[in-house]
């Protein structure tokens, strides 16, 4: 199945076969592979294995595979699966067999994860169609298979998927398979590798945050769906997870954090008055998962995580600056220089006064941002059309305001919109001074068409861009000082905050190449010698977990030393520790480093017999050659009563 997606991609690459009884063969602007050509004259009653999708685009890999593949192809993609490199993330596997008397066979499916057990499964692969780059639909694929085969395989073709799709839609299991392997569309299962590199990545936003004095906060996953409607035409409300729950609510997934936290906020406020009974400013952060049914691409999925970092209660613009910086910090903090990402900053106060002067009523403000937002997505004429038809601006006025938009600088934008220099302008020159000062100018950019989607935002705001244009933008925030007012506040209540998705930022670090390796690590192997010594091994693990180690305990008896060492390297183990008769006999543990000594390293160093009663101070005893006189011991010396209590 090749579609336009990877026509136009250019990557992939094909060994074709003979051309096929009743098809015109593969169009000559498919590339062969050297390799691959010479599988196929090995194999030469042999059918093309592709991979689809992602994957395809990814590695345009394509193998071949025996003609046994039409009629046992379950047995078939088990033994290539071994070979078959596969996107770990996204890599999935479809072919469809062709024999010489016309179609036989029916697409099949595999994911990463279980290519060995993949099964000839129709309605695994209309799954696949339904998310696929390369095949979306029925029709596409019929009219793909109409230009290289006759119309009679077409015609099957077609059939043939159009009933994957109907078995899949009634919910039938494909094959061995009984049940959908894949997570929803949009969303992630994260295996230990992605969940060790999530977890690098929160604590960079933890260390950020705290760094700057904020004080992480959470809330349910799950809210009232009112929370989030309001009246501005905003994307967002159309792109809810929401349903009613059991007692008749409405409620929704929460598509962003900012609402629950202006609701928070608000538990905080004494009725009678309107003043917040907590100590301001109040500086909280999150790291909340967040839901949107939108179109998935590089960077976007319909869940995510987003670190957000809020100001409530500072009017000045030093809160945005402080904001700017930490955002700036993170970057550094992870490898990502300014010559890599901009912050696109500009205000909507600014744009208010143009409007203002214009004559647009202040109740439109609102949804005309939310408009002036479209503009990449839809073009200037598009926007000038709904500024005049949704919002009822003269085309003038609508043309004046996209013209003012393409302004490069802060003093470009006020001429062109006639502010001059007005109190709004004022404020924004300051940011830009009080950027100097902190030392992160160099990552700011004037951008008069930033203006951010969300209707609540007030004045600044801000986003970061990849500056070599490969990725969506990165992260975004701005003031919404009116938005706690929504909610029925008192008095206005200035806030300011940004949000920051995490599938954007590891794009971003992979694209960059500054995504840490994060191998599975743990402190020690526990081995036992045999069967008998295994609840004595466990007593060292235990010992061992008490003076604060990372133990894995080998479930096998260790008799044969090899496979306890291949298990240790595997998880990564930095020592290894065997429980033998012997040395038990006479209170002792062997334990050997895997990881810190070179080869010139004499192996008495290397490996040590330590006093059971001794093993909460275990590395004292393995001393780095050229350790200074305290013995180069990296664990404060503990008692074993202090272990054991």
């Amino acid at each position: 199945h090749f579609g336009s997606s990877i026509e136009r991609s250019g990557r992939a690459v094909l060994a074709p076969p003979p051309p096929l009884q009743g098809c015109r063969g593969v169009a000559p602007r498919w590339h062969p592979a050297p390799a691959m050509l010479a599988e196929q004259r090995r194999r030469r009653k042999g059918t093309v294995v592709a991979l689809a999708g992602a994957a395809a685009v990814t590695s345009g890999t394509v193998v071949m595979a025996p003609r046994a593949f039409a009629s046992a192809p379950q047995v078939a993609l088990r033994r290539l699966a071994g070979r078959l490199p596969l996107a770990a993330s996204s890599g999935v596997g479809i072919s469809t067999a062709f024999r010489s008397n016309g179609f036989a066979g029916r697409p099949l499916f595999a994911t990463a994860a279980i290519a060995s057990v993949a099964a000839a499964s129709a309605a695994a692969a209309a799954r696949l169609a339904s998310t696929s780059a390369v095949v979306r639909r029925t029709s596409s694929a019929a009219i793909f298979a109409a230009r290289v085969c006759s119309r009679g395989q077409a015609a099957r073709f077609a059939a043939t998927a159009s009933a994957a799709k109907k078995e899949a839609k009634q919910g039938r299991g494909g094959g061995d398979v009984g049940v959908q392997l894949e997570p929803p569309s949009g969303t992630r299962d994260f295996f230990p590798d992605e969940m060790r590199q999530q977890r690098w990545l929160f604590e960079k936003f933890r260390e950020i945050g705290s760094l700057y004095g904020f004080q992480e906060y959470d809330a349910p996953v799950l809210e009232y769906e009112e929370l989030y409607k309001r009246k501005a035409g905003e994307e967002i409300t159309e792109q809810m997870y929401n349903f009613k729950d059991k007692e008749g609510a409405s409620v929704t997934l929460r598509p962003e954090m900012t609402p629950s936290l202006a609701r928070m906020v608000l538990q905080l406020m004494r009725s009678e008055t309107g003043a917040i009974a907590a100590v301001l400013p109040l500086k909280w952060y999150s790291i909340p998962q967040c839901w949107r049914f939108e179109t998935t691409q590089r960077g976007r999925k319909r869940e995510h995580y987003q670190w957000n970092m809020d100001v409530v209660g500072v009017s000045d613009i030093v809160a945005e600056a402080e904001l700017l910086s930490a955002v700036c910090a993170f970057f550094e903090s992870v490898g990502i220089t300014s010559k890599d990402v901009g912050l696109k900053v500009n205000s909507r106060k600014v744009l208010g006064a143009v409007l203002d002067k214009a004559g647009v009523p202040k109740e439109s403000f609102a949804e005309t941002c939310v408009i002036i937002d479209k503009l990449d997505k839809i073009g200037a004429e598009a926007v000038e059309r709904e500024l005049t038809t949704k919002v009822g601006l003269s085309s003038d006025v609508g043309r004046r305001i996209v013209e003012a938009t393409r302004a490069k600088t802060l003093e470009e934008f006020a001429e062109l919109a006639g502010v001059g220099e007005s109190e709004e302008v004022h404020e924004m020159r300051k940011l830009f001074e009080l950027a100097e000062d902190y030392g992160f100018v160099d990552w700011l950019q004037f951008d008069a068409s930033v203006v951010r989607g969300l209707a609540y935002y007030t004045g600044v705001v801000f986003e970061g861009f990849d500056r070599a244009g490969t990725l969506r933008a990165i992260c975004g925030g701005g003031r919404y000082d009116r938005l706690l007012s929504l909610y029925g506040s008192k008095k206005e209540v200035p806030c300011v905050g940004f949000g920051f998705g995490d599938c954007v930022i590891i794009e971003l670090l992979k694209e960059k190449k500054v995504l840490p390796e994060l191998p599975a690590s743990v402190d020690f192997v526990v081995a036992a010698y045999n069967d008998a010594m295994m609840g004595k091994a466990m007593r060292v693990a235990r010992l061992l977990r008490q003076a604060g180690k990372r133990v894995d305990v080998f479930p096998d008896a260790a008799k044969k030393v090899k496979k306890a060492f291949r298990y240790a390297d595997r998880v990564g183990a930095e020592r290894i520790a065997f429980v033998a008769p012997d040395e038990w006999d006479n209170g002792l543990v062997r334990i050997k480093d895997l990881r810190n000594f070179g080869p010139e390293v004499a192996a008495d160093l290397k490996q040590q017999d330590i006093p059971l009663e001794d093993l909460a101070n275990v590395d004292r005893y393995f001393v780095l050659p050229g350790a200074g006189d305290d013995g180069g011991a990296t664990a404060e010396v503990v008692t074993p009563e202090a272990a054991l209590a």
